[in-house]
Parts: structure tokens; sequence; C-alpha cells
């Protein structure tokens, strides 16, 4: 069986597969640091904000932490990102 990573986080969820908090967390942190690419805010923001809703503590902690470094437009795109995946799965 071959084994590859995949560049964009977003085609993890291909498959009609639900991701669960725990995938949705590690995209989160993937964002958050910068692991494929820049580091991306308003992404990881929208991870831990959708593995937040799924009962996720670490993502709330870590969706709090981020906050900090974000403008509330910043914050209110991430929201709306997430709302969008939502109605897309």
């Amino acid at each position: 069986m071959a084994r590859f990573e995949l560049a964009n986080p977003e085609m993890a969820a291909m498959g009609g597969q639900r991701m669960g908090p725990e995938i949705l967390l590690q995209m989160g942190l993937d964002c958050a640091c910068g692991r494929h690419g820049a580091t991306d805010l308003v992404a990881a923001h929208k991870w831990f904000n959708l593995a937040a809703m799924q009962g996720n503590a670490d993502a709330v902690r870590h969706r709090r932490e981020i906050s900090g470094e974000m403008s509330r437009a910043e914050i209110a795109e991430a929201q709306r990102a997430a709302r969008e995946w939502l109605t897309l799965q």
C-alpha cells in the first residue's frame, strides 16, 4: 500500500468520511504552526472551532490562545469559513 502526505489539509475530508475532533484539532495545529507552509491563524481558528463544536477541550484552549493574536475581522472570517465548511459536509 502506498503512503503519501496531503499537501492540502482540506483534501483530508475526501471520501465522504466525517472528520472527528482529533483530526480537526490536528489540522488547526498544523495551520497554527505553519506545518504545510505559512502560518494561517484564520484557518487554524476555523479548524479549532470545528473541533471544539465536536467537544474537543484542547481545541477550545487553542482557539482562545490564537484569538488574542487575531483581529475581530480575522475571527469573523474564520467563523464564516467554519460555517461554510459545515454546509459542505
